[in-house]
């Protein structure tokens, strides 16, 4: 059983940083792509960045310039360093795995990113 936890979110002013983390546990091929989701209120689940376990990255064009991809295969790890936040970025940020050679696919428990303007 794979699991996904999430950290990092919280309430920051428009302009702001923050910082996600997600650990996966469990039985994890070597293969693999994590990234982040996010869902706004009354809006449907978005990407907003991707990364595969051979370095290829994916962005939304929304956040492309602001938001930095980065993992950790070693510790199943991925991280979403977001800068210069809008009020349109908030919403619940959910971690994603998608095992290759499994062909399973995992999401976190999600945390909110709200932003102030």
């Amino acid at each position: 059983q794979v699991q996904l936890v999430e950290s990092g979110g919280g309430l920051v002013q428009a302009g702001g940083s923050l910082r996600l983390s997600c650990a996966a546990s469990g039985i994890i091929s070597s293969a693999s792509v994590m990234g982040w989701y996010r869902q706004a209120p009354g809006k449907q689940r978005e990407l907003v960045a991707t990364m595969s376990s051979g370095g290829d990255v994916n962005y939304a064009d929304s956040v492309l310039g602001r938001f930095t991809i980065s993992r950790d295969n070693a510790k199943n790890t991925v991280f979403l360093q977001m800068n210069s936040l809008k009020p349109e970025d908030t919403a619940v940020y959910y971690c994603n795995l998608h095992d290759d050679i499994a062909g399973r696919n995992y999401w976190g428990q999600g945390t909110q990113v709200t932003v102030s303007s």
